[in-house]
């Protein structure tokens, strides 16, 4: 066999666990998804206050912050395999813990936990940056970001349905859920063979930040992810106030928006990144995206308002995979597990920060969260201009130290 057969193998062996990696995600969204409608019902009968509701859910994404870029440091060093299964089983704890809690502080604990293991998403991103082609990264990429929708239609629906069970049923379910995926993945999961493991220099979140590329990504998705919880986190007040909706016609929308979503990453982003190279595509996105928000607090019906609610998941289905596929291709092979954390951690904070901010604008002004997410989008689309040039017809530059 000729080296570069046997390196063509080495690469399509964990290749074909690709499928393994995007059940964890769907699985981990899916969890997340199922607290979405339950969670608010399950720490009310343990006695929360709004203000404790708050804490419980700010949990989730605090834990994220801090973990995304211990887990891709630790799957530089000890591998993606390990890492992965790992995590996978943490989850299973957490959602059980979650489904069992009894009190308020065990409930925040249990969210804490599943924060803390949710973050494995960037150990996924970097397993199929191992086993990807450049020219392939942002298909892939857009399929990763595809399992946040299914993720978010299954989760609720999930949610919803096995609630009539008790509050608790839903996390459990999900707990089992996961301690199948557990045994699935030990079983089929491989070690990525691009993967150098073992023996790099240890690298941290503030030295992969040196690289000015990195650091601009990461600065532009850190504003995504704010702007994106300005509408995720009032849209049922302002639906509710505007409109007089209740929690079940909310949710039906944010269904239709995470199908629309799905479809658009699962199956339109191949073709548009045989096109368009990455920058081109984030940059579209964000101005669709922030031109579709500030439309939003306009629109005098909910039929018109469907409009703008459309463009914006499309907008977002285009923009979350290209930011995420041109960080890849800027970190080193050795370092790609810690960059990706970092640059998960910076959409963590920004899901840590952007509740309070939200609120406090809707407060001010209904339109106002709105306006302000439109604003952080132009301006991403603006300073992307400075996003290296990838993708068709775009020369391939050699990623830089880190440190």
């Amino acid at each position: 066999m000729s080296e570069s057969r046997a390196a063509t193998v080495a690469r399509d062996a964990p290749r074909r666990a690709l499928p393994v990696l995007f059940s964890v995600v769907v699985v981990d969204l899916v969890g997340f998804g199922i607290a979405i409608p339950v969670l608010p019902f399950l720490a009310r009968e343990l006695g929360a206050s709004g203000v404790e509701l708050g804490l419980i859910l700010t949990a989730y994404a605090a834990a994220q912050l801090v973990c995304a870029p211990l887990w891709g440091r630790l799957s530089d060093r000890v591998g993606r395999r390990r890492v992965m299964l790992f995590t996978i089983a943490g989850t299973a704890v957490s959602l059980l813990w979650l489904g069992l809690a009894g009190s308020l502080v065990a409930m925040f604990a249990a969210r804490f936990l599943a924060g803390a293991f949710a973050a494995n998403v960037s150990v996924a991103a970097a397993y199929i940056s191992d086993v990807t082609a450049e020219s392939e990264r942002t298909r892939y990429m857009g399929l990763l970001g595809a399992c946040f929708g299914v993720g978010f239609v299954l989760g609720p629906a999930l949610g919803g349905l096995l609630s009539r069970f008790g509050h608790g049923t839903p996390m459990l379910a999900a707990a089992a859920l996961s301690a199948v995926n557990l045994v699935y993945a030990f079983v089929v999961l491989r070690e990525p063979a691009r993967h150098v493991a073992g023996g790099q220099p240890r690298v941290g979140r503030f030295e992969t930040l040196a690289d000015p590329r990195v650091r601009l990504i990461c600065l532009l998705n850190l504003a995504f992810s704010v702007a994106v919880v300005q509408l995720e986190t009032i849209f049922a007040f302002f639906m509710m106030d505007r409109f007089g909706y209740d929690a079940m016609q909310v949710a039906w929308i944010f269904v239709g928006m995470a199908v629309l979503m799905g479809g658009i990453q699962g199956g339109g982003m191949k073709a548009l990144a045989e096109r368009h190279a990455e920058r081109s595509l984030a940059r579209s996105g964000a101005l669709l995206l922030g031109l579709s928000i500030a439309a939003i607090p306009f629109a005098p019906t909910v039929a018109i308002l469907l409009a703008p609610l459309a463009c914006s998941a499309v907008g977002r289905a285009v923009l979350q995979p290209s930011l995420m596929s041109l960080v890849s291709l800027e970190a080193r092979p050795e370092h790609r597990g810690v960059v990706l954390g970092t640059f998960q951690s910076a959409a963590s904070l920004g899901r840590v920060l952007g509740p309070v901010l939200a609120g406090l604008l809707y407060d001010a002004r209904a339109g106002a969260p709105f306006w302000f997410a439109s604003l952080l989008l132009v301006g991403l689309w603006w300073l992307g201009r400075a996003l290296p040039e990838r993708g068709p017809g775009a020369p391939v530059a050699v990623p830089g130290p880190l440190a």
